[in-house]
């Protein structure tokens, strides 16, 4: 399928967004510009079209008086004709939720980074100067190629996610929006020094529901990949976004040098039963982008 056009304004909005530019907003009639008014003045001072206005989607005078054929697509259809849906207005509500999503994401690697509470000191844990060193990159797909990258948002992350915290120092961020079909994954990760990793991982999720819009639906829990390795910590929130319930697995991990937080959507089944979703399978693709995206310093 073809890779879903990029949300306009990116996460920088979260939380909460609106309809995306060159959408209709709420009260406005749809085909007419923010201002404008049906049947009234159009440009230079012409007059509207003669017996008034002409709705969206219906046939207007053309050349010589002659009607124009009806638009494919737009608010009310021809006489008879139930209003066909405009498809772009559906799409332009899942890229935002999908961006509301990845701004979960950095509210909680904000609080992971110590944006949310003050000072002090970690609470000990394997420590930040053990164990190999990583960063976290952007790859072009990820899971095995199935997830196609839609829009790198590592700079406004980056910007919005303290480089020192409590926990977490010389920090760097790196993410992105994918997607797979119906599906949208957010993959969002920090590098640099980490005391306790375990205390990152524990911020990172608390933090993505403090804006009160997320909710915890599955508590989250320790699972290994079902190839062996390192075990990651998933969950299922349940977001309410624009008006629609929004079913958000995710897993997180970090280490000494690098955390990771990886969530998804699918538009087909926004508000899929939380109990529903496999978090093993998820875990296990998780773990997958984990080695995808984790890559050795130096």
């Amino acid at each position: 399928m073809t890779t879903p056009q990029q949300p306009p304004g990116g996460f920088g909005q979260a939380p909460g967004y609106g309809a995306p530019q060159g959408f209709p907003q709420p009260g406005q009639p749809a085909g007419y510009p923010p201002g404008a008014a049906p049947g009234g003045p159009g440009p230079y001072g012409q007059q509207p079209y003669p017996g008034g206005p002409v709705p969206y989607g219906q046939p207007g005078p053309g050349p010589y008086g002659m009607p124009q054929q009806a638009p494919q697509f737009g608010y009310g259809g021809g006489p008879g004709m139930p209003p066909p849906i405009p498809p772009r207005r559906k799409a332009g509500k899942v890229w935002g939720i999908v961006g509301a999503v990845a701004g979960v994401l950095v509210i909680g690697t904000l609080a992971s980074a110590g944006a949310f509470r003050g000072g002090g000191g970690s609470s000990g844990g394997s420590g930040g100067s053990g164990g190999p060193k990583y960063r976290i990159t952007v790859p072009q797909t990820l899971a095995g190629g199935k997830y196609k990258l839609a829009k790198d948002i590592s700079q406004q992350a980056g910007s919005s996610v303290p480089q020192d915290g409590a926990n977490e120092h010389d920090i760097k961020a790196a993410g992105g929006q994918y997607s797979s079909g119906t599906k949208s994954l957010v993959m969002l990760g920090l590098y640099g020094v980490i005391d306790d990793p375990e205390t990152a991982v524990d911020h990172t999720i608390r933090g993505m529901t403090r804006d009160g819009k997320t909710e915890v639906a599955v508590a989250e829990k320790k699972f290994t990949p079902s190839g062996g390795g390192d075990s990651l910590t998933c969950g299922v929130d349940v977001r309410t976004e624009m008006g629609q319930k929004v079913t958000l697995p995710f897993c997180v991990w970090a280490d000494s040098s690098t955390s990771g937080n990886v969530a998804e959507t699918d538009a087909a089944h926004l508000a899929e039963d939380p109990q529903s979703i496999d978090l093993q399978e998820f875990a296990d693709k998780a773990d997958k982008i984990r080695g995808e995206v984790r890559k050795p310093l130096g």
